[in-house]
């Protein structure tokens, strides 16, 4: 992580005697901490994060923690090696971890994003850092963060390598933070996936999701608090007692342990994020190709319904802000699918064909007879 928490703002001249109300404070003496940021809470806060952040150490890693960059050496076992990268948050998700007082997951979260977000083009993860900013640092809220980043990183095979800390007072008020990540990652470029592999008659294979991953919270957070009349801490409606923060703050699902032995096998992959499926399945469509969905073949999970209902938020608007309970959609051969399925199976993971491809134009239809 990074060695200091920095405001990043521009500090007035101490010694200027001329102060908004005329009169002199320069004699005075100031330091950072009356500035609003806390040196001694950064290093705490650092030395806390160093086994985390080493337990999430692979071959390629490079350095000793606290360093001012992180290094990571290329793999040469690829033949055309090629870099995927990718910067992302966690929206307004990080409200809800906020309002619950539960910090450990929602870096998991956000490596997760990542990662499916290069899986699609084919490529596995080398390395990763991560951003958080405080109004007011908390060492102890700063560390679970980052081991939930750090859980994140080692399910999916990531070096932590570095990172930032920053403390920044005028710009978020306590108990807000933010928090941002980078992935990088790597694939071989023969293998790289797109919709310029795909072709009328492929299938499409949804991969079930975990809750509302990362995407449509704002819209979500609003029912909640102003239609369903709910806190955090409330049970959300049928679901098995369940609260608000337990179905909020699922963890967005890598899909990256199912798909990695079955790239050789996949066309294109859409992660289902921000704008749903219409928004995300047709960047893996060549111009000339439809993606058709069958929206009988799964059942909506109850969260998503429980919003509509409350929300009165129409089946268009649901399908566009929110993942309806598919993470991911592979697109295939017809002959690829089962094996698709099983593997997504034997993971614990729902999977079903929900599709298929054919000509067009580059846009997602919905038969709208179900969900």
């Amino acid at each position: 992580m990074s060695d200091h928490a920095d405001d990043r703002r521009d500090l007035q001249n101490a010694d200027n005697p001329n102060t908004a109300g005329g009169s002199r404070q320069a004699d005075t003496p100031l330091d950072y901490r009356s500035a609003g940021v806390d040196i001694d809470a950064a290093e705490d806060s650092k030395w806390r994060l160093k086994k985390l952040v080493e337990s999430t150490m692979t071959a390629g890693a490079r350095g000793a923690f606290g360093g001012f960059g992180g290094m990571f050496r290329v793999p040469t076992d690829t033949a055309k090696p090629t870099l995927v990268a990718s910067a992302d948050g966690v929206g307004t998700k990080i409200k809800v971890a906020i309002e619950a007082e539960r910090h450990d997951t929602i870096g998991h979260c956000l490596v997760n994003h990542c990662t499916n977000d290069i899986l699609v083009q084919g490529a596995t993860p080398l390395f990763f850092l991560d951003y958080v900013a405080f109004g007011k640092l908390i060492p102890e809220v700063v560390e679970q963060v980052v081991a939930g980043v750090a859980a994140g990183c080692r399910e999916n095979g990531a070096a932590l390598i570095g990172g930032e800390t920053a403390e920044m007072p005028g710009v978020y008020t306590p108990p807000d933070y933010d928090l941002a990540g980078f992935i990088v990652g790597m694939v071989d470029e023969d293998a790289v996936l797109g919709a310029d592999r795909v072709e009328a008659g492929h299938v499409l294979v949804g991969l079930e999701g975990n809750g509302l991953h990362t995407n449509g919270y704002s819209l979500a957070r609003r029912i909640v608090s102003d239609r369903l009349k709910l806190n955090v801490h409330d049970a959300f409606p049928d679901a098995g007692g369940a609260t608000v923060a337990d179905v909020l703050l699922k963890v967005h699902r890598s899909y990256l342990p199912t798909m990695r032995p079955l790239l050789s096998d996949v066309m294109a992959m859409a992660h289902i994020t921000g704008g749903g499926l219409p928004g995300n399945l047709n960047r893996a469509l060549p111009s000339t190709l439809d993606a058709v969905i069958d929206t009988t073949s799964w059942t909506v999970p109850n969260e998503f319904r429980v919003l509509a209902q409350a929300g009165q938020v129409a089946k268009d608007e649901m399908f566009r802000a929110f993942n309806m309970g598919v993470g991911m959609v592979i697109i295939v051969k017809a002959a690829d699918a089962d094996r698709v399925i099983a593997r997504a199976q034997s993971q614990q993971i729902g999977a079903w064909v929900m599709g298929e491809v054919v000509k067009g134009s580059g846009v997602v239809q919905f038969d709208r007879t179900g969900a």
